[in-house]
């Protein structure tokens, strides 16, 4: 049989066991419904208003100390024209991101990263709720929010958690700054991140590239797809693919650039006397993501060279990667719808869950440059990063690269050792 639910009695919320603090500008309480937790209440003029906190305690002493700290603290961020009441959530949250809209436009940041702070901020909002104001909250206020960001999202990394929190304080600060609020920061619990919790991508295998590279021949092909403009398309992606492992850009960098950043395509030959095709490109500052232009020599020239031939789109302004027959940008669902179905089709159903994205391409193409022995402070200054960088997040040397590390040779001289490939 069922038990029945219990029905909470309301004891009431009629103040008994008053004590005034500090001659009568604020008092510390009970009511029946806190049972023995003491309250604290004052008047703010300004905004007419009682300000009331649980002081979270039952031992009177104890609460009058509190009671004094938070009338001092709160008559100062009044007397600093910091409103207690006049704001949600929701409300800062809106006005704080309208603010960054300005860096966006000034260069600053790029729209993925305010559209990623959005985000970011949307799990504060359902942690606390969008109706909820700012003067109500504390510093306390969201110091369990790992543990309920874990708990409604499972998977959630630890450094995405992380960043969050920094983006959530960021905000805060800006609140704090206009008088939106009297809080500078929340303070969260101490995280642990090691090693394994700091979440990497994953990269193609040079046989599921070679397999890529096989299957969108068939994919581009009359054959397969016959309809041209559709045709078109899929042969847009596919140069799309080709440059962006040979070139290493980051995907935003890609899909940003514009003809005018084409500086040079030129033909010419590898130590092996192989031809090849060089194509410079200006990365410019808006478009990176350290805001650190650079202009660099890079593969994949034969790629971007047919793409143009193919455009119908080709002056200095217009986009490499626009609509077919269209000047404006291709949207980022169109190449991820077209993704999923090249990894569907080249049999990496775990592609989701390895993290193997567009973005995977740069890594690849990082890690070939790796493979070739080139130096790593080289492959930085290609890839618009550090050395530092390099190493720590593309440096995973795989069985066959540790396997022909293990058998080098060297030989003992009067010079000292002599190293042999």
């Amino acid at each position: 049989m069922a038990r029945k639910k219990r029905i909470r009695k309301n004891e009431g919320g009629f103040q008994h066991s008053n004590h005034e603090i500090l001659g009568g500008k604020s008092k510390v309480f009970r009511v029946p419904n806190s049972g023995d937790v003491w309250q604290f209440q004052m008047w703010i003029p300004e905004e007419k208003k009682y300000l009331r906190k649980s002081l979270r305690t039952k031992d009177l002493e104890t609460a009058k100390s509190r009671a004094e700290e938070l009338y001092l603290q709160t008559y100062s961020d009044v007397s600093s024209g910091r409103k207690i009441f006049g704001m949600t959530l929701q409300g800062l949250v809106d006005e704080y991101l309208k603010w960054r809209e300005d860096d966006v436009s000034l260069g600053n940041i790029t729209k993925g990263r305010h559209g990623t702070m959005q985000s970011q901020l949307k799990h504060l909002v359902s942690m606390k709720g969008g109706v909820t104001k700012i003067g109500e909250l504390d510093r306390n206020s969201c110091y369990e929010y790992e543990v309920w960001r874990v708990k409604t999202f499972p998977k959630t990394k630890k450094v995405t958690i992380r960043n969050e929190q920094a983006t959530i304080n960021a905000m805060m600060k800006y609140g704090y700054r206009n008088g939106y609020s009297h809080l500078e920061s929340f303070d969260f619990r101490k995280m642990v991140i090691k090693g394994k919790d700091i979440g990497r991508r994953d990269t193609f295998s040079l046989e599921e590239y070679d397999r890529l590279v096989r299957y969108m021949r068939t994919y581009v092909s009359k054959r397969a797809c016959p309809d041209e403009t559709e045709r078109l398309e899929r042969m847009m992606v596919r140069d799309a693919i080709l440059i962006a492992s040979n070139t290493m850009l980051r995907v935003g960098e890609l899909w940003n650039l514009k003809w005018k950043d084409i500086v040079d395509i030129e033909t010419v030959f590898d130590e092996d006397e192989k031809q090849m095709s060089l194509v410079t490109i200006n990365v410019r500052p808006e478009i990176a993501k350290t805001r650190k232009g650079r202009v660099v020599p890079v593969r994949g020239g034969e790629y971007v060279e047919r793409l143009r031939a193919r455009s119908t789109h080709t002056a200095p302004e217009d986009y490499i990667f626009c609509g077919i027959g269209k000047p404006t940008k291709t949207r980022t669902i169109f190449w991820y719808d077209h993704w999923n179905v090249l990894m569907n089709a080249i049999d990496i159903g775990d592609y989701k869950e390895r993290q193997i994205t567009w973005y995977s391409l740069r890594h690849f193409g990082i890690t070939c440059r790796i493979r070739a022995k080139v130096l790593l402070s080289d492959i930085a200054k290609l890839a618009g990063t550090s050395t530092a960088h390099v190493e720590s997040t593309y440096g995973h040397w795989d069985q066959e690269m540790l396997r022909g590390a293990s058998m080098k040779n060297f030989t003992l001289s009067a010079n000292g050792i002599a190293y042999k490939d």
